[in-house]
């Protein structure tokens, strides 16, 4: 047996009275966070889900992600975390691709209503059975009609539970992730790939006896899923949520909690050494401050250095996607740092720079495209060979990032060989935007391009032309895509064009309306 569940139980077992997860002054130890987990496997089995089936969850940074994620491994089932900026539409495309048979969503706020988009989500599909609602505060009562909340469905369930055993390679989580084709793709990882790529992370970081995490990171994503939770939780850390990031709040829980271990996109660096300008309290932060980490886009040099000189750390950097679970080259700690570059590869882990056509890209310095073989490589993508042997051969995955690698082996990230947009740590890809823009009737053709953005890293922009004799504003098509998109996709920039450059076969050339912008910019 190898479930991934096991992570929370020896931590239990071995130090029950430790806290394991910190929300404001609400705190659960890691015995009270297992046989919460339990009651919530009890529920799931008790509603017919069985082992291998797919159970969705949407939930920010609140003990409600721990809990429910680990007790739907706990009943053999599969977690598929699902983004909580989705709208209803994007939502219930994930639950039926996925083929969900239970719901679990959070109630959200009235700047982010999640539990009323996952209640439209859920009634619009027929396959999912089962909506659980998590409230903000214990109540049976549920604020939209016809939700059963999960306080009232968790009742009478048991604190024990044998969790079910499954195999290595047994589907654990299902992680969504888009594609060039604008659809999301799920991209299964078993319990194995998730296991192994804890270990990985233990070694990257090297083991204490106690870490604090700070956890800013969405829980949903890869990056804060596996490198802090799970990794966090086999350590017996203590986890600090934070459900969104804000840089002073982030620096006031750093002293509270005398945090060990950030994760962080580069945004997020950038938004902290802003904010510690006018901080007091930084030699305190430094001298508690063991590991930080950075993923999701290129961390800039400057930002190492200046990271380093307030508070003390140099920042890890690697490199990962969701299909590798995430981890597949980072800088050790206690080890040789290269600021620009994101490491090597991590123990059991492969990287080759290959051609279109698969054959090695050979030499220092040569760019190819990054092919990954290893434990850390997902399945394949839920219910899609033809997508899944696009990108998967013998092994390898190619990830569709161009880099090179130094004389001795350290690789640099050097373009992306698709068009994803990375906005704030969020990966946006255009031809999703692209096909909701052209459903406008008064657009003509549309093409989506990432801009450079300050804090955001990049930003989404539209350049669009209208159908002839067609009036709209670009604060319009702004608002209308607002309403149909999760709030890390909508664009906030459209320029309205005549014609969009084209080459001879009728493909719009993006790097010439990027090149544009920038020009338009200086």
């Amino acid at each position: 047996m190898l479930n991934l569940a096991v992570l929370l139980e020896n931590s239990a077992r071995a130090v029950p009275d430790r806290v394991a997860v910190i929300l404001g002054d609400q705190q659960l130890t890691y015995a009270e966070l297992d046989a919460a987990a339990c009651r919530v496997a009890d529920l799931i089995r008790s509603r017919g889900i069985e082992p291998g089936d797919k159970v969705a969850l949407s939930c920010p940074n609140l003990p409600y992600f721990p809990i429910v994620y680990y007790g739907i491994l706990k009943a053999g089932a599969v977690a598929v975390p699902l983004n909580v900026l989705l709208k209803s539409r994007e939502i219930a495309y994930h639950l039926a691709d996925s083929e969900a048979m239970a719901y679990f969503c959070f109630e959200g706020s009235e700047e982010l209503p999640l539990g009323h988009e996952g209640w439209a989500a859920f009634e619009e599909t027929p396959g999912c059975e089962h909506f659980f609602l998590m409230t903000a505060a214990p109540t049976e009562n549920s604020p939209i009609a016809g939700a059963e909340t999960l306080t009232a469905a968790l009742d009478g369930h048991s604190e024990r539970f044998d969790t079910v055993a499954t195999e290595p390679g047994d589907t654990a989580v299902i992680l969504y992730t888009s594609g060039t084709t604008g659809q999301a793709k799920g991209a299964e990882l078993t319990h194995s790939n998730l296991m192994l790529n804890v270990l990985t992370c233990h070694k990257i970081a090297g083991e204490v006896e106690h870490d604090v995490h700070l956890i800013a990171l969405p829980l949903f994503h890869s990056f804060g899923q596996v490198v802090q939770m799970n990794s966090g939780i086999a350590s017996r850390a203590t986890l600090v949520l934070q459900p969104r990031f804000d840089a002073h709040s982030a620096l006031a829980l750093m002293q509270r909690h005398a945090v060990t271990f950030f994760g962080g996109v580069p945004t997020m660096y950038w938004a902290l050494l802003e904010e510690a300008a006018s901080d007091t309290c930084l030699p305190e932060i430094a001298g508690n401050l063991r590991v930080a980490g950075s993923g999701g886009s290129a961390l800039p040099v400057e930002i190492h250095r200046r990271f380093a000189e307030c508070f003390g750390v140099t920042i890890l950097e690697g490199y990962g996607l969701s299909e590798t679970s995430p981890v597949a080259t980072f800088q050790v700690r206690g080890q040789e740092v290269r600021p620009g570059s994101i490491g090597r590869p991590v123990w059991g882990v492969d990287v080759e720079l290959v051609a279109e056509d698969w054959t090695p890209v050979r030499g220092a310095d040569a760019i190819g495209e990054i092919a990954i073989r290893g434990h850390n490589v997902m399945r394949g993508y839920y219910n899609r060979p033809q997508e899944t042997a696009e990108v998967m051969r013998n092994g390898w995955f190619r990830t569709g990032d161009l880099a090179r690698r130094d004389a001795d082996g350290w690789l640099y990230i050097v373009d992306r060989a698709k068009d994803m947009i990375i906005r704030g740590g969020f990966n946006v890809y255009p031809r999703e935007i692209e096909e909701l823009l052209h459903t406008h009737p008064a657009v003509g053709t549309a093409a989506v391009i990432g801009v450079p953005h300050e804090s955001h890293g990049e930003e989404v922009k539209a350049c669009v032309t209208l159908a002839p004799g067609a009036a709209l504003t670009p604060g319009e098509l702004v608002d209308w895509c607002k309403e149909r998109l999760g709030g890390h996709k909508y664009p906030r920039l459209v320029e309205f064009f005549d014609v969009l450059p084209m080459n001879a076969t009728g493909k719009i050339l993006k790097r010439e309306l990027r090149d544009a912008h920038e020009a338009d910019r200086s």
